[in-house]
């Protein structure tokens, strides 16, 4: 199964997808890491554009093809690139799962996204007003919603959890 997890920065993908894989034991594939090891390497300055995406969608097919669960975590704000998650998993025959996260409490949301730090050396942080303005399209399809306001991490990966069980039909 491939679970691609989107959302505004400082909603709570990361943490909910980390979550998420430790307990059905999946991959994690996060874009912010791949963008970060592409400018590491001298290839590219933040914003890296479409170059962290599609080396996500390679290895999130080599390791669907392994038989793997992948969890596929990125703000994934376009269209273009939530069907090219959903072209990944045709290619490889597998269910996919789109998980959009939001945090519907603007106070709550702000003090995450000014307060948060980072787990990965010299990736750019985006203010509150950078998150506000960010290029988002909203979502045109049937898709999960997780609103991690007020919540435990621990409760919002039960709710993503009891979504999942009822796709599966347990």
């Amino acid at each position: 199964m491939l679970i691609v997890i989107g959302g505004l920065p400082g909603t709570g993908k990361t943490t909910l997808a980390r979550l998420l894989a430790a307990r059905i034991g999946a991959v994690h594939l996060r874009i912010d890491t791949i963008e970060q090891a592409i400018v590491r390497s001298g290839l590219a300055q933040h914003p890296v554009g479409p170059a962290g995406y599609v080396i996500g969608y390679a290895l999130a097919e080599e390791h669907l093809q392994q038989g793997l669960t992948v969890i596929a975590e990125s703000v994934n704000p376009l269209a273009v690139t939530r069907d090219s998650w959903k072209n990944v998993g045709s290619k490889a025959a597998v269910p996919v799962v789109e998980v959009e996260v939001v945090c519907s409490d603007p106070d709550e949301h702000r003090g995450r996204v000014t307060t948060r730090s980072i787990d990965i050396p010299d990736l750019p942080l985006l203010d509150w007003q950078q998150v506000l303005s960010r290029d988002y399209e909203p979502w045109d399809r049937e898709h999960l919603v997780v609103d991690t306001a007020g919540q435990h991490p621990r409760e919002s990966l039960a709710l993503l959890l009891h979504h999942l069980d009822h796709l599966d039909g347990r």
